[in-house]
């Protein structure tokens, strides 16, 4: 069931929904929120030190900044060089992984709270093209 009580906001209200909460994470949600900070810190300090952590260069370039997946030329490697692609492939792992533990935190909630699971369905689908988009076919 549902924990906690929620807060109402005067102000959010005028808005639109006034209420907060509550948020309930489990196991599932705190472990997909610790390695998505990890893939977001990945990438986000290999663009700073692209730039030569300069701030104002992270600014103006950051439309052009990425984490380039290996080369060709290393073939299908499992562990490749951290600067030939090895930092997108633990980024790619980390955001991969909390992505589909925030899949079986949806699906545990809707199961918990006696609600249908086509969402979580739905979702395992987006999660499914980007995981083609994204990993299976730069590979």
């Amino acid at each position: 069931g549902r924990a906690g009580q929620p807060i109402v906001s005067y102000w959010l209200g005028k808005i639109g929904d006034a209420q907060i909460g509550p948020v309930y994470l489990g196991l599932t949600g705190v472990a997909s929120l610790i390695f998505g900070f990890l893939a977001f810190e990945i990438i986000g300090l290999n663009m700073m030190a692209s730039v030569n952590w300069s701030p104002i260069e992270f600014v103006r370039q950051l439309p052009w900044l990425a984490l380039e997946p290996p080369p060709a030329e290393l073939g299908f490697c499992v562990l490749c060089p951290l600067d030939q692609g090895g930092w997108w492939q633990m980024a790619g792992f980390f955001m991969t992984t909390s992505v589909l533990l925030w899949w079986v935190r949806t699906y545990r909630r809707a199961t918990a709270l006696g609600m249908g699971t086509h969402v979580a369905w739905a979702f395992m689908a987006a999660i499914w093209l980007m995981i083609v988009i994204g990993f299976l076919r730069p590979l």
